[in-house]
Protein backbone atom coordinates (compact mmCIF):
# COMPACT_ATOMS: atom_id res chain seq x y z
CA UNK A 1 0.00 0.00 0.00
CA UNK A 2 0.99 3.03 -0.71
CA UNK A 3 1.09 6.14 1.94
CA UNK A 4 0.16 9.72 0.06
CA UNK A 5 2.10 12.62 0.49
CA UNK A 6 -0.23 14.83 2.19
CA UNK A 7 2.45 17.62 2.54
CA UNK A 8 3.67 17.84 -0.82
CA UNK A 9 4.46 21.11 -2.23
CA UNK A 10 3.79 22.72 -5.30
CA UNK A 11 5.49 22.60 -8.57
CA UNK A 12 7.81 25.73 -9.01
CA UNK A 13 7.12 26.72 -12.55
CA UNK A 14 10.30 27.09 -15.07
CA UNK A 15 10.88 30.52 -17.06
CA UNK A 16 12.99 29.81 -20.05
CA UNK A 17 14.70 32.09 -21.71
CA UNK A 18 14.18 31.68 -25.49
CA UNK A 19 17.02 33.21 -26.75
CA UNK A 20 19.85 32.42 -23.86
CA UNK A 21 18.21 29.05 -23.26
CA UNK A 22 18.17 30.05 -19.33
CA UNK A 23 16.09 28.41 -17.13
CA UNK A 24 14.97 30.61 -14.09
CA UNK A 25 12.76 29.41 -11.21
CA UNK A 26 9.87 31.14 -10.53
CA UNK A 27 9.50 31.93 -7.53
CA UNK A 28 5.94 32.03 -5.55
CA UNK A 29 6.32 34.67 -3.13
CA UNK A 30 7.47 37.03 -6.15
CA UNK A 31 3.81 39.20 -7.10
CA UNK A 32 4.42 38.76 -11.03
CA UNK A 33 6.95 37.69 -13.97
CA UNK A 34 8.76 40.93 -14.26
CA UNK A 35 9.30 41.29 -10.41
CA UNK A 36 10.29 37.14 -11.00
CA UNK A 37 12.75 38.49 -14.12
CA UNK A 38 14.46 41.23 -11.45
CA UNK A 39 15.23 38.51 -8.98
CA UNK A 40 17.20 36.60 -11.94
CA UNK A 41 18.70 39.95 -12.57
CA UNK A 42 17.10 39.82 -16.07
CA UNK A 43 17.00 43.29 -17.49
CA UNK A 44 13.35 43.90 -18.70
CA UNK A 45 12.18 47.15 -19.90
CA UNK A 46 9.04 48.88 -18.27
CA UNK A 47 7.19 52.18 -17.78
CA UNK A 48 4.55 51.53 -15.27
CA UNK A 49 3.65 48.17 -13.28
CA UNK A 50 0.59 47.71 -13.49
CA UNK A 51 -0.60 46.64 -17.58
CA UNK A 52 -1.23 50.21 -18.71
CA UNK A 53 1.67 51.32 -21.05
CA UNK A 54 2.87 47.82 -23.04
CA UNK A 55 6.93 48.54 -22.65
CA UNK A 56 7.16 45.47 -21.18
CA UNK A 57 5.16 43.72 -23.81
CA UNK A 58 7.08 40.10 -24.46
CA UNK A 59 6.61 36.74 -26.87
CA UNK A 60 5.71 33.85 -24.91
CA UNK A 61 6.32 30.88 -27.01
CA UNK A 62 5.36 28.52 -24.78
CA UNK A 63 2.93 27.85 -21.48
CA UNK A 64 0.17 29.99 -19.96
CA UNK A 65 0.17 33.24 -17.59
CA UNK A 66 -2.44 34.41 -15.58
CA UNK A 67 -2.96 37.91 -15.14
CA UNK A 68 -3.50 39.76 -11.47
CA UNK A 69 -5.70 42.25 -13.46
CA UNK A 70 -6.79 42.43 -17.21
CA UNK A 71 -4.00 44.72 -18.87
CA UNK A 72 -5.03 48.22 -20.69
CA UNK A 73 -1.88 47.51 -23.09
CA UNK A 74 -2.60 46.17 -26.44
CA UNK A 75 -1.09 42.94 -26.53
CA UNK A 76 -1.46 40.71 -29.37
CA UNK A 77 -1.73 36.82 -29.83
CA UNK A 78 1.35 35.66 -28.50
CA UNK A 79 2.74 38.43 -26.46
CA UNK A 80 2.37 38.65 -22.78
CA UNK A 81 3.01 41.52 -19.82
CA UNK A 82 5.19 40.45 -17.31
CA UNK A 83 4.27 43.62 -15.28
CA UNK A 84 1.15 41.87 -14.25
CA UNK A 85 0.66 38.22 -14.65
CA UNK A 86 2.55 35.18 -13.30
CA UNK A 87 3.19 31.94 -15.28
CA UNK A 88 0.78 28.77 -14.99
CA UNK A 89 3.02 25.90 -15.06
CA UNK A 90 6.34 26.50 -17.03
CA UNK A 91 6.51 28.90 -20.01
CA UNK A 92 9.33 30.24 -22.50
CA UNK A 93 9.43 33.69 -23.00
CA UNK A 94 11.58 35.79 -25.79
CA UNK A 95 13.24 38.45 -24.10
Amino acid sequence: MEAENASAEPLTPTITLALSGAKLAFTHGKASLLEALEHHNVQVEYQCRSGYCGSCRCKMTKGRVVYRQQPLAFINDGEILPCCCHPDGDIEVEL
